[in-house]
C-alpha cells in the first residue's frame, strides 16, 4: 500500500512540516507501506521529490536549487527567486523531482499522510482537494480541520462546551488602525487585566503569539502589529545598521518562523489604505534598496506588512498555571481516549521554538498534579475533542491553575511529527512506538473517512486490505529475528542514547526484525544490564532516564493504558512495565543479533 507523505507547504510552519515529513518517511512501517514523499513548495506545487532531499537541514538548502539562484546574499524561498530573477519554476522542480497534479495523485499513492501545518494545509483546504479526487487522508476531516485552525471559533466552541469563563476580545485590523490605541489599551487592562495574551488567530503552533506583561503602551502596539505580521522600522534604527547588520536584520525578517516572511508591502503606516498604495517587495534585497532610498530623503517611519497578514487578532487574559499538552485519540468505536498530558516547563511561553527545537523546553510526563486533576484534564480534553468534531488524533493545549481549574485552548488537528514532538512521547506511554503510531494514524483515518459516506466501497477495500496486513504482521512478529541494541555505557551515555534512538527507529520501521533495548550502566568493574522499556527512550536525557529507570508506572499511565488496551493489542505487543536487571549471558541466548551502541 502506497502512502503519499505530504510535507512542506506555503504557511509559516513549512520547516517544521519538512522535519515532520522526514520523520514519517523514516519511521513508517516498510513491511506494510511504501512511502512516497510529496513535497509541497511555497507556491503550492506538488512535487514527487527525490529521497535525497529529505535529509537536508531545511527547505532552502535544496529548493530553490542553489545552482539556479543568482543572488545568494540571502537565504530565500522559491517565491522570492521566481518573482525577482525570472527563473522557470518547472525547471527548478525538475531539478529535485517531478511535478504531479491532484488528478494524478491516485496513480502514485493510495492514502495521503498529511504532515503539514497552518492555513491551507490544516484548515480543510487540502482535505477538500483530496476529497474531491477521492483520495483518503489522515487526521480530522473538513469540519474538524476548519475549526482547528480558527482560534476565535475554537474559543467560542470550547466556552460553550466547558464554560471556562476566559476573558477575550477580537480586534480587527480595520478597527485597530482607526481607534485610539492608548484608550483601547487602558480599556483592555481594566476589562481583561494584565498580562494580555495576543494571538494571530489563523496560525498553527504558536507562531504569532505575544504576551504584554507590563503597563507598557509601546509594547502593546508592537505585540498587536507582530500578530498582524506588521513590522516597522524608524530612520534612526535603520541608519545605525552597517551593511552586514542590514542583511542580518532582513534575513531574520524573511525567516518564516521568526519574521513575517516574503513578500512584504512597504507602506507609510499600518493602515490598509497605505498598504494598497505601498510597494510590494518579493526579495529582501529589494526591501533593503527601498529602505535605503526612503531614509536617504525622508524621516517617516516605514512599515513592512506581510502579504499574508492577519486581518484580526485575538486578545485573551493570561492564565497562570502549569502549561500542558494532551493528545486525544479514538478507539475502534470512535470514542475519544486522552493520552497522558505532558507538562511544558518554559521561561515565558510555549512558542514555536519551545515546541519544535531540541532543548527548547523541558517536558514532564505526566504533568505533576494529583490523579484527580490529571483525570479531569483528560476528561475535558475528550469532551472538547468530541464536541468540536475532531477525528483520529488531536493535540489540545491548556493550563492547570493552583486551584485545580482546567483551561483549554488551541486544539491542533495535525500534531507535529518531528523527532521532538509530544505525540510520539504520549503514544509511547500506551505501548506504541513511532512506527506503530503512524500505522494507527493511517488506519484510524481510513475509519474516519468511512464515516463521511463518500467513496465508501473503495475505502472499505483499502481498509480491509490494511487490516489483514496489520493482523498478519502481528501474527508473524514472534517469528521475526530479535536484535539487541546495547546503549548507555560509561564513556558518553548521552551520545549513545542519540545513536540508539536512530537505530531503534530504523529496525522498527523495517518490519523485518524486532529491536530489543538493553541499557548498560553501573561501572566497568561491575556492569549492570537492564532490559529497557522503549518509552523511556523519549525521556529528555540520560540523567532523567536514570531517575525513572526502576520507578513504578504512574497511576494515570496505568489508567490510560487500560483505556487504550484494545489499541495497544491491535498495533503493538506486551509492554515491559519497567526496566529489569538481567544477566547478559542469559539474555543473549534468546537474541539473534547484538549491536553495541555504547561509546
Amino acid at each position: 500500500m502506497k502512502i503519499g507523505i505530504f510535507f512542506g507547504g506555503q504557511p509559516r510552519e513549512r520547516e517544521i512540516s519538512f522535519a515532520g515529513g522526514k520523520t514519517v518517511f523514516e519511521n513508517i512501517d516498510k513491511s506494510l507501506f511504501t512511502p512516497v514523499p510529496i513535497f509541497v513548495d511555497s507556491l503550492g506545487n506538488f512535487i514527487l521529490i527525490d529521497n535525497q532531499y529529505l535529509y537536508k537541514n531545511e527547505i532552502r538548502e535544496f529548493f530553490p536549487p542553489p545552482a539556479m539562484v543568482q543572488d545568494r546574499t540571502y537565504s530565500v524561498y522559491v517565491e522570492s527567486v521566481i518573482a525577482t530573477e525570472g527563473t522557470d519554476i518547472n525547471e527548478m522542480i525538475g531539478a529535485i523531482g517531478k511535478k504531479i497534479e491532484p488528478q494524478e495523485f491516485k496513480n502514485y499513492f493510495d492514502i495521503a499522510f498529511i504532515a503539514m501545518h497552518g492555513p491551507q494545509l490544516e484548515d480543510g483546504a487540502i482535505q477538500g482537494l483530496l476529497e474531491w479526487y477521492n483520495v483518503p487522508y489522515t487526521n480530522s476531516g473538513l469540519m474538524g480541520s476548519a475549526i482547528g485552525i480558527d482560534k476565535i471559533a475554537q474559543n467560542q466552541l470550547i466556552e460553550l462546551t466547558l464554560h471556562q469563563g476566559k476573558k477575550s476580545l477580537t480586534l480587527t485590523r480595520l478597527h485597530w488602525q482607526k481607534t485610539d490605541k492608548l484608550a483601547l489599551f487602558q480599556k483592555l487592562i481594566g476589562e481583561i487585566g494584565l498580562p494580555l495574551v495576543i494571538k494571530a488567530p489563523h496560525q498553527g503552533s504558536s507562531i504569532g503569539v505575544s504576551i504584554v506583561r507590563e503597563n507598557d503602551f509601546h509594547a502593546f502596539v508592537k505585540a498587536v502589529n507582530q500578530c498582524l505580521f506588521i513590522h516597522s522600522i524608524s530612520k534612526k534604527e535603520w541608519i545605525k545598521l552597517d551593511e552586514k547588520s542590514k542583511v542580518q536584520y532582513l534575513q531574520k525578517l524573511t525567516n518564516v518562523n521568526e519574521g513575517i516572511g516574503m513578500p512584504v508591502i512597504l507602506a507609510l503606516s499600518e493602515s490598509v489604505e497605505d498598504e494598497l498604495n505601498g510597494h510590494l517587495c518579493h526579495h529582501p534585497q529589494e526591501v533593503k534598496e527601498r529602505l535605503d532610498f526612503h531614509f536617504r530623503f525622508g524621516d517617516e517611519e516605514m512599515y513592512m506588512i506581510s502579504a499574508e497578514s492577519e486581518t484580526q487578532v485575538l486578545i485573551e487574559n493570561y492564565i497562570k498555571g502549569k502549561e500542558f499538552s494532551c493528545g486525544v485519540i479514538q478507539d475502534e468505536e470512535g470514542n475519544p481516549i486522552a493520552l497522558p498530558p505532558t507538562e511544558i516547563i518554559v521561561g515565558e511561553i510555549f512558542d514555536f521554538n519551545s515546541k519544535y527545537q531540541a532543548g527548547g523546553s523541558r517536558k514532564r510526563l505526566p504533568m505533576e498534579a494529583s490523579l484527580d486533576e490529571l483525570l479531569e484534564v483528560q476528561a475535558k480534553c475528550c469532551e472538547v475533542f468530541k464536541q468540536l468534531q475532531f477525528k483520529v488524533c488531536t493535540r489540545i493545549d491548556g493550563f492547570l491553575t493552583e486551584d485545580s481549574q482546567v483551561f483549554l485552548h488551541d486544539p491542533n488537528t495535525i500534531p507535529g511529527m518531528s523527532p521532538t514532538s509530544l505525540v510520539f512521547k504520549q503514544f509511547a506511554e500506551i505501548g506504541l512506538n513511532p512506527t506503530q503510531t503512524i500505522t494507527y494514524l493511517i488506519r484510524a483515518s481510513l475509519q474516519a473517512r468511512l464515516e463521511t459516506g463518500k467513496n465508501t466501497h473503495q475505502l472499505w477495500k483499502i481498509f480491509s486490505e490494511l487490516d489483514k496486513s496489520i493482523d498478519n504482521h502481528q501474527n508473524e512478529r514472534e517469528k521475526l529475528p530479535k536484535i539487541a541494541l546495547i546503549f548507555g555505557g560509561f564513556e558518553n551515555p548521552q551520545a549513545s542514547l542519540l545513536k540508539v534512538r536512530k537505530e531503534y527507529a530504523k529496525i522498527a520501521s523495517s518490519g523485518k526484525s524486532v529491536p530489543v533495548l538493553l541499557y548498560l550502566t553501573g561501572t566497568p568493574q561491575a556492569p549492570q544490564y537492564y532490559l529497557f522499556p522503549f518509552n523511556l527512550l523519549f525521556k529528555e536525557d540520560i540523567s532523567e532516564i536514570n531517575q525513572v529507570l526502576l520507578a513504578d508506572k504512574h497511576p494515570l499511565i496505568l489508567e490510560t493504558m487500560r483505556n487504550a488496551k484494545a489499541i495497544t493489542k491491535k498495533y503493538a505487543t506486551e509492554i515491559l512495565p519497567k526496566a529489569e536487571l538481567v544477566s547478559y549471558d542469559t539474555f543473549v541466548r534468546n537474541i539473534d543479533e547484538v549491536v553495541n551502541l555504547t561509546i
